[in-house]
């Protein structure tokens, strides 16, 4: 008998049952349904892995979850970020802090996360099997002479019997995951994409990819939904840390639209163009427009881009530019209409809005209200933030809190 069985080797899952064993569970099993361990881990930030981000505040830290904020207050106020820069650096790992607050270990590796989970797990004794999913939990009474609460059925046809269960299956777009958490009662809040990209067809960004603004504000027409940060052309469209918010805040309105809605850009947020445009009609007067973009975030290909979708000749120079064309090159750059039709996945991350419902957690021990012995860690939970860390930072939060309530369950 397990004193913990984890369902799911991910940063949650790894989290949980480390904090667990270390804090005096015996005896912890560790199931991955896939071949390979702390996958997104892997991947995130570019292969760099965004451990958390410099925010250090509780209830800062809280605004960065559009599903899930006040409820984490709490939750971050008993490990926030300071606390996982701290956890990790006894360990030997040191993270560094970038402009944008994102922080990642000075080796720009994620395989020193990797590196440290496993290690950590194997010092406190985690029994680890990966290739071996769960099929079925059964629900055992109360009075059973060894303690235990469930009995975990393995897709391999093993049976293991466990005092509590800490699911941390990901993710609830993933079946399976959101199944366990039905079959002992909870509701699930339907999974939606969070965190997408926009498909875009239009000749203002079309063969740009890899052109970027650093700053711009981003707004869906006839919505309230807005957003500011920095837009990356791609070659189906547009992402960026802008982009990726306005995607994660509008998750469920944007998924009603079937995401094909209007994108309105700003390109220029605090430069109102008609007032400049006018006064480099004087200054600039005998320079043609094509020579040099007098807007210091716009790069010259996408400003060569705007001059001929607006129809302005290579030749034309500022003191001849036409009412018409000035008109519509103020537009394009202060309220830019581009046609959204569809979404894409944020290169290989995929996070989801939805999964078990807040209200049924009791989100000081992240211990189910309907399951004795039941706990959630991690995307399972109807719990998600925008890009920079934020995921992550609750991974460890949900997985410590669990951890050291499942360890003084006996």
């Amino acid at each position: 008998m397990y004193h913990l069985i984890t369902i799911g080797g991910g940063a949650a899952g790894f989290f949980g049952s480390i904090t667990a064993a270390e804090n005096g569970a015996e005896s912890v099993l560790m199931l991955e349904k896939s071949s390979k361990l702390l996958g997104k881990v892997k991947i995130s930030g570019g292969g760099r892995c965004n451990v958390t981000h410099h925010c250090f505040d509780p209830r800062e830290l809280s605004k960065h979850y559009p599903r899930g904020e006040k409820s984490l207050i709490g939750p971050l106020h008993g490990w926030g970020a300071q606390d996982t820069v701290d956890w990790f650096q006894s360990r030997g790992v040191d993270l560094k802090t970038e402009k944008d607050g994102r922080m990642f270990p000075t080796t720009d590796d994620s395989q020193t996360i990797i590196d440290c989970l496993t290690k950590a797990a194997r010092d406190a004794g985690v029994k680890i099997e990966t290739s071996n999913g769960v099929s079925f939990i059964e629900k055992l009474g109360d009075n059973e002479s060894d303690g235990a609460r469930f009995i975990v059925h393995t897709d391999k046809g093993q049976r293991h019997r466990a005092r509590c269960i800490l699911q941390a299956t990901g993710g609830t777009r993933l079946a399976a995951g959101a199944k366990l958490a039905e079959q002992l009662g909870h509701q699930l809040e339907p999974a939606l994409p969070s965190l997408f990209t926009f498909k875009i067809d239009h000749p203002l960004i079309k063969d740009l990819p890899g052109v970027a603004v650093a700053d711009t504000t981003v707004s869906v027409i006839k919505s309230k939904l807005n957003s500011r940060g920095p837009l990356l052309i791609t070659h189906w469209g547009v992402s960026g840390p802008g982009i990726l918010r306005l995607s994660a805040w509008g998750a469920r309105e944007l998924s009603e639209l079937d995401y094909k809605f209007t994108l309105v850009v700003n390109w220029l947020p605090d430069i109102d163009a008609a007032t400049t445009i006018t006064q480099l009609r004087s200054d600039w007067g005998k320079r043609q427009l094509s020579t040099r973009c007098p807007f210091e975030p716009i790069s010259k290909r996408l400003w060569a881009r705007m001059l001929e979708v607006v129809g302005i000749p290579e030749t034309q120079i500022w003191s001849q530019l036409s009412k018409t064309h000035t008109q519509a090159l103020c537009k394009l750059l202060n309220v830019c209409h581009l046609p959204v039709d569809g979404k894409s996945v944020n290169k290989d991350e995929f996070v989801t809005a939805g999964g078990v419902e807040l209200k049924e957690i009791n989100l000081k021990r992240m211990e189910s209200k309907l399951c004795l012995g039941l706990y959630f860690a991690g995307e399972v939970m109807n719990v998600d933030g925008i890009t920079g860390g934020f995921n992550f930072q609750n991974a460890w939060m949900s997985g410590h809190h669990a951890g050291i309530a499942i360890a003084a369950d006996y």
